[in-house]
C-alpha cells in the first residue's frame, strides 16, 4: 500500500486528469467521487458503475483510507461510543449521542493530542498523527447509520469534540466538513456542525478568512489567565486577550454566534466570582454559554462541582442576559462522556502508550 495514493486525498480536477492521462472520460471523475463520499464505498469493485478496467486501474494506483469498527459499547443512557481502527493498529473513538431533541455524533480529529489538559483522558496521550478527510467522515457515516438502526433517525449534529485539536488538523478537518456538507457528499447543513478548539488564535482568525459556514466553539473552562494556565498549556501562548481578539476577528468574518463550553469544576471555577470574570470575557462576541458537568478520569485531580454552586452559576450568568445551557453528562459508564475518551480503553492505551510524563 505505501506505493499506492490514496484516492481520497485528491481533489475533484486532479481525478479528472488522472481519468484523462489515463485515456478514461472526464465525466467518470463524477461517478468516481459519488462512490467515495456519497455512497462511502470501500472497495473499488464494488463501484459497479464503472467498466472492469477502470476499476483495475484505480485498484493499481489508489487504495481508500477506511477506518475499521473495533469495539462498540452502548451506555445505560443509550449512548453510543465506537473505537475505530484507523491504519494498522491505532485507534481513535467516536460517540453518538441520542436524546429527545437531537442525535448527535461526535467525532475525532487526531490520533492522540499534543495539548495536555489536566482535565482530559486524551490529553495524556502522545499525539500520534493527523486524521484524514476520509477517517473522519467514515466516522460520521458509521455513527449515522447506527442512529437509523438503532433509534429509527438520522444524525441531526456534529460535534468535532472527540480526541485531539480540530484546528491543528485544519486541512483535513476542513475537507472533511466540505464532503460532509457537499451534495455530491453526504449533503449535511454546515450549521448543523460544530468544530471545537481549545483556543488557537491564528487559527481561529484562519477560520474567518475561509469564511467558514459551521458553528465555532471554545473550550473556556476558566476566564482568566491564571486560571487557564493550570488547566490548559495552550494558554501560555494563546491567552484571553489573544483569543479574544481572534474571536471578534472571527464574528466579523463569518457572522457566527461562539459557543463557549466551560467545564465546571469543584472549588476551582465555580464560584460567582469565575461567573462574573466570564460574563465579562463573554462579552467580546454574540454568544451561548454551555456549562458542563465535569466527569471524572482515572487518576485526575478535579472533582464535580456541586449542583447547587453549578444552579447558582448559571443563574448569575442569565441575569447578566447570556444565553446558557447546563449540560448533563452522557455515556459516563462506558467513559463515553466529554473528556473520558481513551479513558481505560485498551486499545489506545496499548498503542498510543507513549504516554506523557505528568
Amino acid at each position: 500500500m505505501s506505493q499506492l495514493k490514496n484516492i481520497r486525498s485528491l481533489e475533484f480536477e486532479e481525478l479528472k486528469t488522472f481519468l484523462i492521462e489515463n485515456g478514461e472520460k472526464p465525466f467518470r471523475a463524477k461517478q468516481i467521487w459519488e462512490w467515495l463520499w456519497q455512497k462511502n464505498c470501500h472497495d473499488f469493485s464494488e463501484m459497479t458503475s464503472l467498466g472492469k478496467s477502470l476499476r483495475e486501474k484505480l485498484q493499481a494506483q489508489f487504495y481508500i483510507d477506511a477506518i475499521e469498527l473495533d469495539d462498540q459499547q452502548i451506555s445505560s443512557d443509550k449512548t453510543i461510543k465506537c473505537a475505530f481502527k484507523v491504519g494498522e493498529t491505532q485507534v481513535v473513538e467516536g460517540v453518538l449521542i441520542p436524546t429527545t431533541s437531537r442525535m448527535t455524533a461526535c467525532i475525532s480529529s487526531q490520533v492522540g493530542c499534543s495539548l495536555s489538559c489536566a482535565f482530559c483522558a486524551t490529553g495524556r496521550l502522545k499525539m500520534m498523527r493527523n486524521l484524514t478527510a476520509g477517517e473522519i467522515v467514515d466516522q460520521v457515516v458509521y455513527l449515522n447509520r447506527q442512529a437509523e438502526e438503532r433509534y429509527g433517525q438520522g444524525l441531526s449534529n456534529i460535534v468535532y469534540m472527540g480526541m485531539g485539536e480540530p484546528l491543528l488538523n485544519y486541512k483535513q478537518m476542513l475537507r472533511s466538513t466540505e464532503m460532509i456538507t457537499s451534495p455530491e457528499g453526504l449533503g449535511m447543513s454546515p450549521k448543523r456542525i460544530t468544530v471545537s478548539t481549545a483556543g488557537i488564535a491564528k487559527m481561529i482568525r484562519k477560520l474567518g478568512d475561509d469564511e467558514v459556514k459551521f458553528n465555532l466553539a471554545l473550550s473556556l473552562h476558566a476566564a482568566n489567565d491564571s486560571k487557564r494556565d493550570k488547566i490548559m498549556e495552550i494558554n501560555e501562548t494563546n491567552n484571553l486577550s489573544e483569543l479574544s481578539e481572534a474571536l471578534v476577528y472571527f464574528h466579523e468574518k463569518t457572522g457566527s454566534r461562539v459557543t463557549f463550553e466551560y467545564i465546571i469544576f469543584k472549588d476551582f471555577n465555580d464560584e460567582i466570582e469565575d461567573a462574573r470574570e466570564l460574563a465579562a470575557f463573554a462579552r467580546c462576541v454574540p454568544c451561548k454559554i454551555n456549562i458542563i458537568e465535569y466527569n471524572p478520569i482515572d487518576g485526575g485531580d478535579f472533582e464535580q462541582a456541586d449542583p447547587r454552586k453549578v444552579d447558582a452559576f448559571a443563574e448569575y450568568l442569565e441575569s447578566c442576559n447570556l444565553v446558557v445551557n447546563v449540560r448533563r453528562s452522557r455515556g459516563k459508564d462506558i467513559d463515553a462522556a466529554c473528556g473520558q475518551l481513551a479513558n481505560k480503553n485498551k486499545a489506545i492505551l496499548k498503542d498510543q502508550r507513549v504516554l506523557k510524563k505528568s
